[in-house]
C-alpha cells in the first residue's frame, strides 16, 4: 500500500460514525494505526509487515546473550536467586526461537539499573559445638564469612541473592565441617588452606563467563570444607545431594 493510501485509511477512520478496527504490534496493547472496518476489501495488508517481534521467527546468538546480559541485571538487583538466574540462563541459551527466549523473562520488568536489595546481608555464619543449617533467600553482599568451630554448617547459596558480579566467602573450618551448596552454572571459585583435614569440591564445572563468580576461600585446621555445585534437576535431603553427585563422580571415566 502507497503512503498516500494509508493516508487516506486514516482519514477515513477520522471521519465521525466511521467503524474502525484497530490493529496492535505484538506484545503491546497500543494501536498501530486505525482501519476501517471494511478496508480489508480491495486492501491487502500484510500482516508480517505490521506484526513485530513475531515469536516463531529463529533467533540469533546476539539475541541469547542479550537475554542473558538482562537476566544477569535481574539478578544483581535482586529479582532472581543464584538457582533461577542459572536455570533461565541455561534455557536461554538454548531457546531457538522468539517465544522460547521471551518466556525466560515473561515474569520480569523492562531491565532498569540495579538498585540492590534493602535485606540486610548474611556478613557471618557460624556452627559452634553444634549444627547450624543456613539457607533460602540470602543477600550476598561482595563478602561473607562461613565457620564450623567443633561443629557441622550447611551453608546453602542455592536461593540466595547477590549484588555484585563476584562474591567471596571464606569458609573457616576448626575441628568441625562444613558443606557450601551452589547452583550448577554458576562460576565457583574453589581455594585455600588445611592442615589435617581437607578440602573438595564436587559436581560439575558448568560456569558460564556471563554469570556471577563466587570466590570460596577455605581456612581450615583438623577440618573439612565441601563445595557442592547441585544441578537444577537434584532435589531431596543433603544427604540425597551427598550419595548422587558421589554416584555421578564414580560414573566419570578415569
Amino acid at each position: 500500500m502507497t503512503p498516500a493510501a494509508m493516508a487516506e485509511l486514516v482519514r477515513g477512520a477520522a471521519a465521525p460514525g466511521s467503524p474502525a478496527v484497530i490493529l496492535t504490534t505484538y506484545g503491546t496493547a497500543k494501536p498501530l494505526v486505525a482501519v476501517p472496518a471494511d478496508a480489508s476489501r480491495g486492501t491487502h495488508l500484510s500482516l508480517s509487515v505490521i506484526t513485530m517481534d513475531d515469536p516463531s521467527l529463529r533467533v540469533s546468538d546476539a539475541d541469547r546473550e542479550q537475554a542473558v546480559a538482562a537476566l544477569r541485571e535481574h539478578l544483581l538487583a535482586g529479582r532472581l536467586t543464584l538457582a533461577e538466574f542459572s536455570e533461565r540462563v541455561e534455557a536461554a541459551l538454548t531457546a531457538r526461537v522468539g517465544g522460547e527466549l521471551a518466556r525466560v523473562q515473561e515474569d520480569l520488568p523492562a531491565v532498569v539499573p540495579a538498585a540492590g536489595s534493602r535485606r540486610k546481608p548474611a556478613r557471618f555464619t557460624a556452627a559452634l559445638f553444634g549444627r547450624a543449617v543456613r539457607r533460602g533467600r540470602l543477600r550476598l553482599r561482595g563478602r561473607a564469612v562461613a565457620a564450623s568451630v567443633f561443629g557441622d554448617l550447611d551453608f546453602d547459596l542455592r536461593e540466595a541473592t547477590i549484588d555484585h558480579g563476584e562474591t567471596a566467602v571464606t569458609v573457616l573450618a576448626a575441628f568441625g565441617n562444613a558443606d557450601v551448596y551452589v547452583p550448577e552454572g554458576v562460576n565457583v571459585d574453589v581455594g585455600g588452606i588445611t592442615v589435617f583435614g581437607h578440602h573438595r569440591d564436587w559436581g560439575r564445572d558448568a560456569g558460564r563467563p556471563d554469570a556471577p563468580t563466587v570466590h570460596v576461600r577455605v581456612l581450615g585446621l583438623a577440618g573439612t570444607v565441601d563445595v557442592w555445585r547441585v544441578p537444577h534437576d537434584m532435589q531431596g535431603s543433603y544427604s540425597d545431594i551427598f550419595r548422587q553427585l558421589k554416584d555421578r563422580r564414580r560414573e566419570l571415566p578415569s
